[in-house]
């Protein structure tokens, strides 16, 4: 029995270990949401200035344009440095698979970007197209940090992640917004099709900052709160919605000024939330670290001192059925009942907290899935395979999430998209 008592006492011990790997392991995946974030923000401000340079006439915009590549190309080096060490960390993983399909269409997508820039400064490139361009690539970072969402096993941090992701996805439907108008309001008019792209923008903006505002914590939810729009702002968004003509020469601008200072403090809200997620990973880190020590010296207390004549201990039944006997001692073999049962509680609390993130995400993951299936089998653009499933769904009175749900279930029926 001493060799079984030593066996439990060692994967008590090895399971505390593995949290910890996993909550190291979750520190890593904050610090690249971070840098995601930052390029994220460096490409939508090189979307926002290559919209203005397409719009403007000759020698505008040429210099910022060129600042805004030198931000991207900096922020882009650490993330692709971490983004290399990241194989060798979680290639075991069981979600390695999506985690590094999502990585592969990363960089593919930001290699693309020195023909792009060289298309929009030679003007080659129609306005449209080299925002789709910038979408697309923001898109796929947007996707891998939700994949990083989805992995993790950790209730607080969890929140803290999908908040976090909320918030950016909502920043970047902003940061289209900006782009759609701007363009507009240079070419002097709103057609049905902008204002209709516009309200839906402004509605999926909404749903991302209510999501977030039901996952982040007190703080972040306030200050949020608190951030008012500028009326200037709400002025000319509404000029936009409705159509109405006749505003000034200079409203492009005045526009693309006052958008740009919105998302930009939505990046210090969005660094404050980066904040948060680091902090409650150093905590839970620091907690399971001095628990696992607890632990240690919990056992260490407990077993028998080498003078003590452990052949006396009886045999005994205790009321769970857990049977000791020989050379260890009943104490010795309670106390390790305690212990399994208080970790297995524990991580059993975890598992039930974490059943509503995971259904949340559960969801949210259905719905990317199937837009991306309907970009894929019908060549449909981002914001198309959104708005078809929107309307599928308000035409059979159904929820988004059933939809994407009945849609993934006949996937493989789906007629493969034509050979280029």
């Amino acid at each position: 029995m001493i060799a079984n008592s030593s066996t439990t006492i060692r994967f008590l011990l090895a399971s505390r270990q593995c949290e910890l790997n996993s909550l190291r392991y979750l520190l890593q995946r904050g610090e690249l949401v971070g840098k995601i974030s930052q390029l994220v923000h460096m490409l939508q401000r090189e979307r926002g200035t290559s919209n203005m340079f397409l719009c403007a006439g000759e020698g505008q915009f040429a210099d910022e344009l060129s600042q805004r590549a030198r931000d991207v190309a900096g922020a882009q080096a650490p993330l692709l440095a971490q983004l290399d060490t990241l194989e060798s960390q979680i290639a075991a993983s069981p979600q390695a698979s999506r985690l590094f399909s999502h990585v592969a269409s990363v960089i593919y997508a930001l290699s693309l970007l020195p023909a792009l820039r060289q298309q929009i400064r030679q003007r080659k490139l129609p306005l449209p197209q080299a925002m789709s361009f910038f979408n697309d690539i923001i898109r796929h970072l947007l996707s891998l940090v939700f994949e990083l969402t989805d992995t993790a096993a950790e209730p607080d941090i969890s929140r803290a992640l999908i908040a976090m992701f909320s918030f950016m996805q909502g920043k970047e439907f902003a940061g289209q917004e900006r782009a759609i108008a701007a363009a507009a309001f240079a070419a002097g008019q709103f057609s049905e099709e902008t204002r209709q792209k516009l309200l839906d923008l402004i509605e999926r903006q909404e749903r991302c900052f209510a999501t977030f505002a039901d996952f982040a914590d007190e703080p972040h939810r306030l200050r949020w709160q608190q951030m008012q729009t500028d009326s200037q702002f709400e002025r000319l968004r509404r000029i936009a919605c409705t159509g109405r003509e006749g505003f000034a020469a200079d409203s492009g601008l005045r526009w693309f000024a006052l958008a740009t200072q919105r998302i930009d403090a939505m990046k210090i809200e969005e660094d404050a939330l980066a904040q948060t997620l680091m902090a409650h990973c150093r905590a839970r880190i620091a907690a399971a670290e001095q628990a696992s020590h607890q632990q240690q010296a919990d056992i260490e207390s407990l077993m028998p001192q080498p003078e003590e004549e452990e052949s006396r201990y009886s045999v005994f039944i205790d009321n769970h059925g857990w049977l000791e006997s020989g050379g260890v001692r009943p104490q010795l073999g309670r106390s390790l009942l305690t212990l399994v049962q208080q970790q297995s509680r524990r991580l059993q609390a975890l598992d039930t907290e974490l059943a509503a993130l995971r259904e949340t995400l559960n969801e949210r993951k259905q719905i990317e899935r199937a837009k991306s299936l309907l970009m894929q089998h019908r060549q449909l653009s981002e914001e198309e395979a959104y708005k078809t499933l929107r309307s599928m769904a308000m035409n059979q009175n159904k929820k988004l999430v059933e939809i994407a749900g009945a849609m993934l279930a006949v996937a493989d029926v789906f007629p493969l998209p034509p050979k280029e």
